[in-house]
């Protein structure tokens, strides 16, 4: 996004950001770091050979899309509910006169930069995860994502970024689960839109302006339905290529329309509204402002800032908005280049304060996952100790938590409140982070393999840290475990957790009391409110005593604290807490906290950890038992599992937890998951709903036995429209007929045969199947027993040749406008039989064709060399299917 006035070049915090989105190394002015890809997984970690995962769109994409064609589109799906925040209360927050409305939008890349691998959960733990959603209100995802059917095969990471030959959607979408996450947290998330005059190939922001005969434009349609389906909430428009004058007020029109749809829009500060030059205002003012406010009212919700601003420009910002009736600190974002220069900025966010210590402008960073992406061993998972403090500082200005910021930088926390959603009469949280090196389940190990999944991440600890001591507070960690590698500066005894990943430790010498205050509430008590903790402490028993810490909202400048019984004992495990609130009835929680009163001499060697902490009403909030578990898909040769079943409210339930026999599998709230590395050959599966106060429901289940099913199976499609498939008898066969199954995975293009063959039969060959390129699914059940089955890709010979109607002829000058088609490669362009030469992006010399994402718009207007010549088109496409088109001669 934009040039920056430093260094004199084109930055960003990484290779792969929406602005460079197929850049593969660029040295940061901070420290000259090397910011790279997310590459490919490998071992373990390697993805599924059917992993759902996400692409990107071009106009003529986005224009034919459909759920339906899309076989991975319904596990893609964001399903938690944006959740309300609760309103700002002043006297609970870490600096009670920072005013509350400050917004934050946090553009970064979700789980990194993957181009191919946009999953929504996986099983790594050094997957990056974002932990501070308490102080984001926007998460907008900012990385390339090649379009729909671009072959793997086509990138090899080892080569130069130019050598991306593929092409990259001007629509990003933001990845599911961390849309699930937003929400959770009260953080609205939205998908990118970019264009520029290099990034996107031949893709231009036109084509967004085309209208329908009513005078609407079909893009914006199609944007509003792909975000409702997906369940995200809004885009950030990043225009970065001249907008032609005469577009201008189309353009405002479009972005209108998004509106009106109800999503929310925020617009970069690159376009002169008047000339539609590139021109960084960095500050808002007259040039920039039309394209939030103009004479006939909204047009965007917002703009983020470019980044050379000063105390002036952001004054004047203020007041610019102030003059347009607009709340600066919701509609104006100063830009901050968090990926570039990381914990060096050369510009000052003091500089957005006014006379008051308040901030005067929203504020906006680019690039906050540079505290992974580029950390040089980003995916040891020895080394993610360094992220977490990397992450902390960027956030609260210290590593450790501290109040004193390291360095220059002083942290968003600074300048941003913490928000919470916690309320209602329920909480509860496992301290879970989102990932882990194993995994427990009420204490005990119930997968130790490592995962990494933010749809389980529990509602992040508000203050890391407010520990408040008058001698040396304890340190607070989270314990992944035994494999874990914690910061030099801890010592504690690593047990992992209660239930998921990782819990809250707290270790240290304890010489006085600690008041660790956790979560920022607006919980309501009931004549029957109890407070759960769930700890173990390995330490030595002692004289100290753990105590639950309530901040009432009538009362804020006060601790109440309630002490657990026994609590200074050494435990042998994990044990159970509980008080009584019932004298608070009425009364509404402002704080949760912890006090660990110290005992009558110092305590060397302290250690705590916190496992579970569950406000609960005394209602029947346990949920019922899922209902309609169905395994949708096994596929034993490729280690791959599919489920589903119906899913319950937000309200009733916030995730469902997946086990095979009493390994753990995963969870997600969603109705829908999908299992990698599952290599069982019998047993039970088990969906099991955790409610808002963290009670199980009974579990549902389903049970297979891979001896009762044919076995290796193993399937072929050719071109002449056969599709054999040979398989094992059984091992345990209930002598019934087999039945075979192949359908379509593209709904839209229907196809299904069923055929019922002998017990004793080891394969068949079907004729007459699709040749599209398609995908497929064949199952197969011998009698009663459990159906597996095999996904495959029908052979591919179809393709549609190169409309004549596309190419505009002028003369003797032809102008090419990409095929409308889903699957197509290159396109050629012989004159008399000798290949036209075509420019690329990134002065990445010519092609003798047109390709697919790289090819320059202005390279696709060509002047033949004769006016007698004959021209043909020749289309080819990923599978090397072509088709020619005479355009002009005979």
């Amino acid at each position: 996004m934009a040039r920056s006035p430093r260094t004199g070049r084109r930055v960003t915090t990484r290779a792969g950001t929406a602005a460079l989105a197929a850049m593969l190394t660029v040295v940061l002015a901070a420290g000259g770091a090397a910011a790279s890809d997310t590459l490919p997984w490998t071992g373990d970690s390697a993805a599924g050979a059917h992993q759902p995962y996400q692409h990107g769109y071009s106009v003529t994409d986005l224009l034919r899309w459909n759920p339906a064609d899309d076989a991975h589109a319904e596990l893609l799906r964001a399903k938690v509910p944006l959740q309300k925040r609760n309103a700002a209360n002043a006297a609970t927050q870490r600096t009670p006169a920072l005013p509350a409305d400050t917004q934050l939008l946090t553009l970064a890349g979700d789980y990194g930069n993957a181009f191919f691998e946009s999953h929504p959960y996986t099983n790594e733990f050094s997957q990056y995860l974002f932990n501070y959603w308490q102080y984001a209100d926007f998460y907008a995802s900012w990385h390339g994502m090649p379009t729909e059917g671009v072959p793997v095969s086509y990138y090899d990471p080892t080569k130069d970024w130019r050598e991306k030959w593929f092409e990259f959607g001007m629509l990003n979408l933001p990845n599911p689960g961390y849309t699930n996450a937003a929400h959770a947290n009260g953080v609205r998330s939205l998908g990118c839109v970019f264009f520029s005059d290099n990034d996107r190939g031949d893709q231009t922001y036109a084509e967004l302006l085309v209208r329908d005969a009513d005078g609407t434009f079909p893009v914006a349609a199609k944007l509003v339905q792909l975000a409702k389906f997906y369940g995200f909430d809004g885009y950030f428009i990043n225009q970065e290529a001249k907008v032609a004058p005469a577009d201008i007020p189309a353009y405002k029109q479009f972005l209108r329309q998004l509106r009106a749809g109800g999503i929310y829009v925020q617009w970069y500060d690159s376009i002169n509204s008047s000339t539609g030059a590139i021109s960084y205002q960095n500050e808002f003012n007259a040039v920039n402002g039309p394209f939030v406010r103009d004479a006939q009212g909204d047009v965007s919700d917002s703009i983020f800032l470019n980044y050379w601003w000063n105390r002036t420009k952001l004054t004047n910002s203020k007041s610019y908005a102030a003059g347009l009736g607009l709340n600066a600190r919701k509609s104006v974002f100063a830009g901050v280049e968090a990926g570039q220069y990381q914990f060096d900025q050369p510009y000052n966010l003091d500089d957005n304060l006014d006379a008051s210590g308040a901030p005067m402008n929203a504020i906006a960073t680019l690039g906050a996952d540079f505290v992974s992406s580029d950390y040089a061993a980003k995916t040891d998972d020895a080394a993610q100790r360094d992220v977490f403090d990397r992450e902390r500082r960027w956030w609260t200005g210290s590593s450790q938590g501290a109040t004193t910021p390291e360095g220059t930088w002083k942290g968003i926390s600074k300048y941003i409140a913490e928000r919470s959603v916690i309320s209602g009469t329920t909480f509860a949280t496992s301290f879970n982070t989102g990932h882990g090196l194993s995994t427990w389940t009420k204490g005990r190990l119930s997968n130790p393999k490592e995962w990494g999944n933010v749809n389980l991440q529990d509602l992040p600890v508000t203050w890391q840290w407010w520990i408040d001591s008058a001698g040396t507070p304890l340190k607070a960690d989270f314990d992944y475990g035994p494999a874990y590698t914690p910061a030099s500066r801890f010592s504690y005894q690593k047990i992992g957790a209660y239930n998921g990943g990782s819990s809250l430790v707290l270790s240290g010498t304890l010489d006085s009391d600690n008041t660790a205050r956790l979560y920022k509430t607006d919980l309501q008590l009931t004549k029957r409110s109890t407070l759960e903790l769930t700890y173990n402490k390995p330490s030595a028993s002692d004289d100290s005593e753990l105590r639950l810490g309530l901040v009432l909202a009538a009362n804020p400048a006060k601790v109440i604290q309630l002490p657990l019984t026994g609590s200074g004992r050494h435990t042998t495990g994990w044990t159970t807490g509980s008080v009584d609130l019932s004298a608070y009835a009425g009364q509404r929680v402002a704080a949760l906290g912890l006090v660990v009163a110290a005992g009558a001499r110092p305590i060397p060697g302290y250690q705590v950890n916190l496992g579970a902490l569950a406000l609960r009403d005394g209602q029947a909030n346990t949920p019922a038992a899922p209902q309609d578990l169905r395994i949708t898909e096994l596929l034993p040769e490729t280690g791959e599992l599919f489920l589903s079943w119906k899913r319950s409210g937000y309200d009733k339930v916030r995730r469902y937890d997946v086990y095979l026999d009493d390994t753990y599998l995963g969870g997600v709230y969603d109705d829908v998951y999908y299992v990698k590395r599952f290599t069982a050959t019998s047993g039970t599966i088990k969906l099991v709903a955790v409610g808002p106060d963290g009670s199980q429901s009974p579990a549902a289940t389903t049970s297979f036995d891979l001896a009762t099913a044919p076995g290796g199976v193993k399937t072929s499609a050719k071109p002449d429209g056969t599709l054999t498939a040979t398989w094992t008898s059984p091992v345990r066969g209930s002598g019934g007929p087999i039945t075979l199954k192949v359908q379509s995975l593209d709904t839209a293009h229907p196809y299904t045969k069923e055929v019922e063959l002998s017990a004793t039969s080891t394969g068949t060959t079907l004729t007459g199947v699709p040749v599209d390129g398609g995908d497929y699914l064949l199952s197969l059940r011998a009698g009663t027993g459990t159906i597996t089955g095999a996904r495959g890709t029908f052979a591919d010979t179809e393709i549609s040749p190169y409309p004549a109607a596309a190419v505009a002829i002028n003369g003797n000058t032809f102008t090419f406008s990409r095929p409308a088609l889903p699957d197509w490669h290159t396109l050629t362009i012989l004159e008399d039989g000798q290949p036209k030469s075509f420019a690329t992006t990134y002065s990445s010399g010519a092609k003798p064709y047109i390709i697919r994402g790289r090819t320059t718009r202005a390279a696709e207007t060509v002047t033949m060399s004769s006016a007698t010549s004959k021209v043909v088109a020749i289309l080819e496409d990923y599978a090397g299917n072509k088709a020619t088109t005479v355009l002009r001669g005979n």
